[in-house]
């Protein structure tokens, strides 16, 4: 039977199989993804895409539900089973993760929306059946793996999921937003996360039930995009995956875009920095040609500065800090969705008056052949840019599954790219005539520190909501007619061993010098037609405590493509939309850089356009004040988040008042700081770090020397350096604090805390450095580490813990980071001392778990470096950490001389249990003295500038 078994596959997969090599008039310039489909004997689709760059595999799997499909009363039930798809199967009782952590997988990942529910994985091409025999245990054999403590756990996991979201300012918003967008009777009308009652009523028969009725084979979509043949996919998901059965015939919700004939509004007080406008438009729903046409009225409306809206409220009136529209496209509707943050001071009521006044220009002759032009530009790069991987969130497989989960056509994407094309300023006006004329939700979030207050508000408008008579009915599925295919697969003893593993292909660094100097080093990759361009400049936001001035870096930086003395602001921003590029300018702590990337076939004026960026900055007056505005809001945001809150106060407790690493790790300085920065200040800057004798070129992508060399030298290649001397950082090394410290920062009625714990630990780049991050990654770097398994998978207190390092060239922060549910937060203090001192005492790190790591690290190495974009992040690091070209083609071999001593003793080296220095964000009332009880240290409550209180 099983020498029989081979030829039984390939004749059922040919039997079903089709291949999309031909077809309709493909648009300009979009690239086709060539694809294989086939229906397996139970109803399963499987796409083959093939892409041989890299050995590895994007393995996704789509099921057709999401929480549109979800009963009354069971809100959040679909994304709550997809928590639960990762706690093992009936022959895998184990994290789901564990195998796929050994086997050095990237991009792992479940996900739940509306309409679909994902999983998805890259992986070595070696390890596909590992990840097809695990994909398939959970989908045909689940339930008797899954118990009520195992619920009980994800529930609890998914609770603080909902809090760590609704902690964050603006987080409790886009629940009103669906509430009011769709009928209480709409599949729409609540979000995926759904609401805590529900969640506490979830049962274990509807775990079952839900199993039983959405995931069989039938209903399922498996993608395979990477280092594989049609004939070899074939095979392997017959022989997974076809003795499941395809499920019940199922009743889907038909198509029901609920449009509104009426404006609606409501305001929103709540805990936030400053107000914002929402406005909401519902419409048809992606397979509609409509849903394109929108896009791009959106992108000339809202989507960005040169957008409309944006010209308007923030350039012309002044009124809004920043503004954006979109639409995001869903099976049954779409929702066309304004966001605009108000200036502090501004009248809200001028802002929506400015909003109407637009919309109504816009709908009468908008938009312009040169706006439409430009949109399309866009949307066609970025997904060039997007297709480079084959997996992840927006990869190739992804695209390829919407395609056909959503419409029964893997290249659907290539419809909407011809209604783009085809689109004309009438066609775009006529659709937005037809969505966004009239029937719009606007909601007002205000500033508003009563706590009562706002939960009262966020109740009172989610009842009391209106039902709709009209809904459509259900439309049936076709029946499932199929028949089991005898398996040989042996489940009995877990998923097949991965026995070898592929070499890392990673380009080799070829070395030039433009003649005025500058260094350049290139990297080719070919995949898409795109380049990479990072110019690196030593000197970044460690030298503002130097000056006195916290934050000109990161603003000097900022300013950079606000202007040049040729381009204003918007003629700059219209230039890079026309050429499909993406230009930046940013400091990180030791360097500043300014990042390019350009189309290859328009490459020259990309290049011509960053060189102008760069050389010729304009730092206009208006450009100042209006980017200091968006600045000092961007803080009061900072300020406004746990996460944010804590990474500025805990800097300058690590390295004490003056050290150039004591500032916000986000570089964005102080308020006061920021309102006295003159042109001055910041001509200073450029001219001490953005120059050629300090500037190092990085090129990634589908070009060579040959072909770039000259294009640089014509940008670069004659810019002479300044007579003014080079901007210099000293970093001290600090010693290690005598004792524990406590910092505790009020944030009343939150529902989660937000703890961090710092120490310092030696430099990026030193030789102990592998050593560390073997260390960080089983102590809480990834997800089966000890921390995340304590708080997350153990106690379900907190929906992810993690340890990290950041990177520095000076003594790096290494952080310990836990938001976790109020009620616990003392407890979750407890253990990550307990962790800590376990680590460096009587549970070092075991053998196994660092073979686990070492191992994880080296096989993942092909599918992190398979983009452009990893490449020259590792260039990167190269250039910045002085690290010899061959690092990344090295780590191998450096990996396997790595001993558990050594890692043993860089964990007794970094932690320091007994002088952590703790910053914790929460309710005070009720953590306060619980975190006191635990004698951690000096305890002592501060405000959001780190001011001492008591």
């Amino acid at each position: 039977m099983k020498a029989l078994f081979p030829m039984l596959l390939a004749a059922l997969l040919l039997a079903g199989a089709t291949s999309a090599r031909g077809g309709t008039t493909q648009p300009a310039g979009v690239p086709r993804l060539h694809y294989t489909r086939m229906l397996l004997p139970n109803g399963l689709t499987l796409i083959v895409h093939e892409d041989h760059k890299a050995p590895v595999v994007a393995v996704s799997v789509w099921y057709h539900v999401g929480s549109k499909n979800e009963p009354a009363a069971r809100s959040g039930f679909a994304h709550l089973f997809e928590h639960l798809m990762f706690q093992g199967s009936e022959h895998h009782r184990d994290e789901y993760f564990r195998p796929f952590e050994l086997a050095g997988a990237t991009d792992q990942n479940g996900t739940t929306w509306l309409d679909r529910t994902n999983y998805f994985q890259t992986v070595p091409s070696t390890a596909l059946d590992m990840a097809l025999w695990m994909e398939s245990d959970r989908m045909g054999h689940l339930l008797g793996a899954i118990g009520q403590a195992q619920l009980d756990e994800q529930r609890g996991v998914v609770q603080n999921e909902k809090r760590q979201g609704e902690n964050q300012p603006y987080g409790r918003v886009f629940t009103l937003l669906q509430a009011h967008a769709f009928p209480a009777n709409h599949p729409y009308h609540h979000t995926t996360i759904g609401s805590m009652t529900d969640l506490n009523a979830a049962a274990l028969d509807d775990v079952k039930n839900w199993f039983r009725e959405y995931y069989g084979a039938a209903n399922a979509t498996v993608v395979l995009a990477g280092d594989i043949t049609p004939a070899q996919a074939r095979e392997k998901v017959l022989r997974y995956f076809g003795d499941i059965g395809p499920g019940p015939r199922l009743n889907r919700p038909r198509p029901w875009t609920a449009a509104r004939t009426i404006s609606t509004r409501a305001v929103f007080p709540d805990k936030v920095p400053q107000v914002r406008i929402y406005r909401e438009w519902n419409a048809p729903g992606l397979a509609d040609a409509d849903a394109t046409l929108l896009d791009l009225a959106s992108t000339g409306l809202g989507g960005g500065k040169t957008s409309r809206l944006y010209q308007r409220l923030v350039y012309r009136d002044q009124l809004a800090d920043s503004v954006s529209m979109g639409v995001m496209p869903f099976e049954l509707a779409s929702m066309v969705l304004l966001q605009v943050s108000v200036r502090q001071g501004a009248d809200p009521a001028k802002v929506e008056a400015a909003i109407d006044d637009e919309l109504r220009t816009f709908l009468a002759d908008g938009p312009s052949r040169d706006e439409l032009d430009r949109a399309r530009t866009g949307a066609r790069a970025d997904f060039i840019r997007g297709i480079e991987k084959v997996g992840g969130f927006g990869g190739q497989a992804t695209v390829l599954a919407e395609g056909q989960v959503y419409r029964g056509n893997p290249l659907a994407y290539l419809d909407d790219f011809r209604v783009m094309q085809a689109a004309t300023p009438h066609s775009v006006r006529a659709a937005a005539r037809r969505w966004l004329a009239r029937g719009d939700f606007t909601l007002r979030v205000q500033p508003d520190d009563d706590v009562t207050a706002s939960d009262a508000a966020y109740a009172a408008l989610q009842t009391g909501l209106p039902t709709h008579a009209a809904a459509p009915a259900l439309k049936p599925d076709a029946p499932v007619r199929w028949r089991s295919v005898a398996s040989d697969v042996d489940r009995s003893h877990g998923a097949p061993a991965v026995g070898r593993f592929p070499d890392l292909r990673f380009p080799a660094l070829a070395h030039a010098r433009l003649r005025n100097g500058i260094p350049v080093l290139l990297a080719r990759r070919g995949a898409v037609p795109v380049v990479n361009i990072e110019l690196m400049f030593d000197g970044g936001y460690a030298s503002d405590p130097t000056a006195g001035q916290p934050g000109r870096a990161a603003f000097a930086m900022g300013m950079l493509d606000e202007g040049t003395a040729t381009l204003d602001s918007v003629a700059l921003a219209k230039r890079l939309e026309q050429l499909g590029a993406q230009l930046s300018a940013s400091a990180s702590l030791d360097v500043s850089t300014a990042y390019l990337s350009a189309l290859k076939d328009r490459l020259a004026p990309s290049l011509a356009l960053l060189a102008d960026v760069v050389r010729q900055p304009a730092f206009r007056t208006a450009d100042i004040e209006r980017l200091r505005q968006q600045w000092l809001a961007g803080i009061a945001q900072e300020k406004a988040q746990p996460a944010g809150l804590a990474l500025r106060i805990l800097p300058p407790l690590l390295y004490g008042k003056g050290h150039p690493y004591a500032i916000p790790f986000s570089g964005n300085g102080d308020a006061a700081t920021i309102k006295a920065l003159t042109a001055a200040d910041l001509r200073g800057y450029h001219t001490a770090v953005v120059r050629p004798d300090n500037m190092r070129i990085l090129v990634a992508g589908d070009t060579t020397l040959t072909e770039i060399l000259p294009q640089l030298e014509a940008a670069f290649g004659a810019w002479k350096a300044p007579a003014t001397p080079l901007l210099e950082v000293t970093v001290p090394e600090v010693p290690a604090p005598e004792t524990a410290r406590v910092l505790l920062m009020d944030r009343a009625g939150a529902p989660q805390s937000l703890i961090l714990a710092g120490l310092l630990a030696p430099p990026t780049g030193g030789a102990d450095e592998l050593a560390i991050d073997v260390m960080n990654e089983v102590f809480g770097g990834g997800f089966t580490s000890r921390l995340n398994m304590n708080l997350r998978e153990d106690k379900h207190w907190s929906y992810g813990a993690r340890t990290l390092l950041r990177d520095a060239r000076g003594q790096r922060p290494f952080l310990a980071y836990a938001p976790v549910q109020t009620d616990k937060t003392a407890e979750s203090l407890a253990e990550i001392l307990h962790e800590s001192q376990a680590l460096i005492g009587t549970q070092p790190p075991s053998r196994e778990e660092i073979a686990k790591v070492k191992q994880s690290e080296v096989r993942k190495l092909p599918g992190t470096y398979e983009s452009a974009r990893a490449v020259l992040a590792a260039m990167s690091d190269i250039v910045q950490y002085r690290r010899p070209d061959d690092y990344v083609q090295r780590l191998r071999a450096r990996m396997d001389t790595l001993t558990d001593a050594q890692v043993r003793a860089a964990a007794r080296a970094v932690l320091r249990p007994g002088r952590y220095t703790w910053v914790v964000v929460g309710d005070l009332a009720r953590i306060e003295q619980p975190i006191r009880a635990l004698n951690l240290g000096t305890v002592q409550v501060i405000d959001s500038d780190g001011n001492m209180l008591r």
